[in-house]
């Protein structure tokens, strides 16, 4: 059987951020742009490792980074291929009260 296709980007591995679905949490993974444009990206923030949320996706990307947006042009978002962050578990106290049942 298959493997089940990552939320995020429709795909289980590895995606360009362009195709992430609105509203997804994802990793960078690689950046596969020219060295010069490379550079400038990092300067902004989307660094190998760097957690992102995309907030829109239409003519442009934009992006949570670094508790700042960005926007990008969907075609240089094509060169930065990211994956997806699993969701955080939602942990919910206990109450003793209810627990001694």
């Amino acid at each position: 059987m298959p493997p089940e296709p990552a939320p995020a980007c429709g795909q289980p591995f590895l995606c360009p951020l362009n195709q992430v679905r609105t509203g997804a949490c994802v990793r960078i993974k690689q950046l596969a742009a020219a060295p010069e444009v490379t550079h400038r990206l990092r300067e902004l923030g989307f660094c190998e490792e760097q957690k992102i949320r995309l907030l829109s996706r239409q003519a442009n990307v934009i992006c949570q980074v670094c508790n700042a947006r960005l926007g990008l042009s969907s075609q240089l978002a094509e060169f930065i291929l990211v994956e997806p962050v699993p969701s955080p578990v939602e942990v919910t106290e206990l109450d003793p009260a209810k627990a001694s049942r």
